[in-house]
């Protein structure tokens, strides 16, 4: 009954919490040997009289004996008063043993689909068949034979109000396997996790430090087993019902070489079970931090031959692999690999080297797909904003023509200059990539200028002082499209700055740029160069000049449009009161300031980029803003917030946005996270307030987390802030 004006129904709106009448269930897994887990599930009766508990541990093998005519299948059965075996051609023996209780039975069927229900044939036993019985007490449901291919163990635990028991599991590869100290050895696991995440800052508070390990314990979580073959989908199962003939040119149709069957980093594995291309880039920041070895590997996944098209283009998504999301691979790369190398001391090379050559093809797609007229200018699409805009940028323009994007563009800009670090990095110990790291200086600087044109060219509004999207027409006129939003801030991601050092190290690539300083100054105005008084002539690479870099920054630093007190919002919050519109053909497109779910139609309205605060784009800001603070120091300060009188220099504006962004996880000084919002459960229970949720994105003005509500990966972010800027 809800509309696009109200909020989600959430769990909470049920009343299912009212009274306290509900039980926690803590699962946990702790491994005694490799092939030797643990588990203990402790269940806790929060409610104010005694209640019964059905709890059903579950072990199943993932079936796939369904996909072909015989097909080998595997088995488990009855082992023992407490113990289940079983047996795969390809994983072997392996014995599964419970725990006894008073109230205990071990259930068995078989884990597929219930023809009989869904299609009214076939009959056996299936994989709801403990729902059947559990529920509806049909006890032929199961099978009495007590073997199949998925088990239960199905305690029914009376607890009384308060009261806490725990379930011990076992999952071992040994038959007989000897008896074992559970809570021992889940108090030495424990011991180790605690040892392991000991490497937060000192001065970081014991409240923070439980939202950073969760932050990075979430990520780890969502790591899941992919596997999705495009050609046999296409086709579907032998021993299945034919697919409809429309599925063979329909999407993915054309990504028939896709063959993915790894173990591969989720923005969520419960409500976003598959991998998203530029949320795994920015998901390995942080896991470089627990992992760099799983980072380093999952970025040279998605490039391998198996994901990336033979055209070079990165696979984005399930349900949309052409989908074009924005070209981050290079920048997740580069940070993977200057993390990695500060961790361990050690450059490797190898790793940068061979994802550098799979770079240059995804770069050669962005070049000849994206850029339409050969003008520098990009479109790209869709490029994962959703509804920033006023159409919907993945399907034909109402107007016809296209339109340019400052962000695609910028995108493009960035990507030229982490090709250009990563081509000079390799030339420490190959000079031949000093020939490559002067072809994207030069492609840079033709972007840049391209974006910068001024009369009309050029995707900057002197007179606004922002950069905005150009509609260009059949007839080759166009119209700025004067939407005040994240799309002006991304020109700031193309920054590079470029030690003295360096340069006179590569002589080969310093003598070309020089010979583009003297000869081609109608480029270069995207290139400066200073002596900083107590340091090294440094060079900076940027979209933005100093004087745009003004403009730009005081637009994003005013509380009453940008500057969010928990970041940077994605639309400013001046179309709060001045939407903007464009009318085509009769019809009214608008954009409205929008700082949490979005009433707009496009994209089904599940996900809002006109106006709440993402993490990713606000990471990038706060990089960025480092980068200019490296290149200029001292020299250059910047009203903070706008209006304020407060001038500071733009390494603190970075600093106060990290904390900005780690403050919606904290406590505040009142005992409240923003990110529950106004729900005083979450706030205010001690049985709730201490788990933390990182949502896909949050409210402009309060903080609120939306979308996903589970770990939904790129906010782990907020674990490298903490690590770098602390609270």
């Amino acid at each position: 009954k809800r509309g696009k004006l109200d909020p989600e129904f959430e769990i909470l709106d049920t009343g299912v919490f009212d009274g306290d009448r509900y039980f926690d269930v803590f699962t946990e897994y702790a491994k005694a040997t490799v092939d030797d887990i643990l588990v203990r599930i402790t269940v806790v009766n929060r409610g104010p009289e005694p209640s019964l508990l059905h709890l059903l541990p579950q072990i199943w093998f993932r079936n796939t004996w369904s996909w072909t005519f015989n097909a080998e299948k595997p088995r488990l059965w009855r082992a023992g008063e407490t113990s289940i075996a079983l047996h795969d051609e390809s994983l072997g023996e392996f014995q599964f043993d419970v725990e006894p209780f008073e109230d205990f039975k071990l259930l068995f069927t078989e884990n597929e689909t219930n023809s009989q229900k869904l299609w009214h044939y076939g009959d056996g036993f299936f994989k709801d068949a403990f729902h059947d019985v559990v529920v509806a007490g049909v006890s032929g449901a199961v099978n009495p034979s007590e073997y199949g291919t998925k088990a239960a163990a199905w305690y029914a635990l009376p607890l009384a109000a308060g009261e806490t028991k725990s379930i011990h599991l076992r999952l071992s590869r040994a038959r007989s396997a000897p008896v074992l100290d559970h809570d021992q050895i889940f108090a030495d696991r424990i011991a180790e996790a605690d040892d392991f995440y000991s490497f937060a800052p000192p001065d970081l508070s014991r409240d923070g430090r439980n939202v950073q390990r969760q932050a990075f314990a979430g990520l780890l979580w969502s790591k899941q087993y992919y596997h999705f073959v495009v050609e046999d989908w296409l086709m579907g199962d032998p021993a299945q019902p034919p697919p409809p003939q429309q599925r063979k040119s329909g999407r993915d149709s054309s990504w028939t070489h896709l063959f993915n069957e790894d173990v591969v980093s989720m923005p969520d594995k419960w409500e976003y079970p598959w991998y998203a291309a530029w949320d795994l880039a920015f998901h390995m920041i942080p896991m470089a931090l627990v992992d760099p070895g799983f980072a380093k590997s999952q970025l040279s996944l998605l490039l391998r031959e198996w994901y990336m098209h033979p055209n070079g283009q990165i696979p984005a998504y399930e349900w949309a692999f052409g989908d074009v999301n924005p070209p981050v691979h290079a920048w997740s790369c580069w940070r993977v690999y200057q993390i990695d190398r500060k961790l361990t001391g050690r450059a490797d090379t190898s790793f940068l080297e061979a994802a550098f050559h799979k770079l240059l093809l995804n770069f050669t797609w962005w070049v000849n797909r994206k850029d339409s007229a050969g003008n520098n200018i990009f479109e790209g699409g869709f490029l994962g904003l959703d509804n920033i805009g006023v159409f919907d940028r993945s399907a034909p323009l109402p107007t016809g023509g296209v339109l340019e994007q400052s962000d695609g563009t910028s995108w493009m800009a960035m990507f030229c200059l982490n090709m250009l670090k990563i081509a000079l990095e390799l030339s420490r110990t190959n000079h031949v990539y000093e020939d490559v790291a002067s072809k994207f200086f030069e492609h840079f600087l033709h972007i840049a200028d391209a974006m910068n044109r001024l009369g009309g060219d050029g995707l900057w509004d002197d007179g606004e002082g922002f950069y905005f999207d150009c509609l260009r027409f059949p007839d080759n006129t166009h119209l700025p499209m004067t939407v005040w939003s994240m799309v002006g801030l991304i020109p700031l991601f193309a920054v590079e700055v470029l030690d003295k050092e360096l340069i006179d190290s590569r002589p080969g690539f310093k003598k070309r740029m020089e010979w583009f300083l003297k000869n081609r100054k109608d480029l270069c105005g995207n290139i400066a160069s200073m002596t900083r008084s107590g340091a090294d002539e440094r060079r900076m690479l940027s979209m933005v000049t100093p004087g745009k870099l003004v403009r730009i920054l005081q637009r994003m630093l005013d509380e009453t449009e940008f500057l969010s007190p928990h970041g940077i919002r994605s639309l400013s919050k001046r179309h709060e009161q001045s939407p903007y519109r464009l009318d085509v053909d009769g019809m009214a497109y608008r954009v409205d300031y929008e700082p949490a779910e979005s009433r707009s139609g496009m994209f089904g309205g599940n996900s809002n980029w006109r106006g709440p605060v993402w993490f990713p784009p606000n990471y990038l800001i706060i990089e960025s803003l480092q980068k200019f603070d490296y290149y200029f120091g001292e020299s250059f300060v910047v009203e903070f917030p706008t209006g304020s009188g407060r001038r500071v220099r733009l390494r603190e504006v970075a600093a106060e946005l990290s904390r900005r962004l780690s403050r919606l996880f904290l406590l505040d000084s009142g005992g409240r996270r923003p990110v529950f919002g106004g729900n005083e459960r979450f706030q205010n229970d001690p049985n709730f307030r201490d788990y933390v949720p990182f949502f896909e994105y949050f409210n402009g003005d309060n903080g609120t987390g939306l979308g996903a509500s589970h770990q939904t990966g790129w906010t782990a972010l907020v674990a490298k802030l903490l690590q770098q800027s602390g609270e």
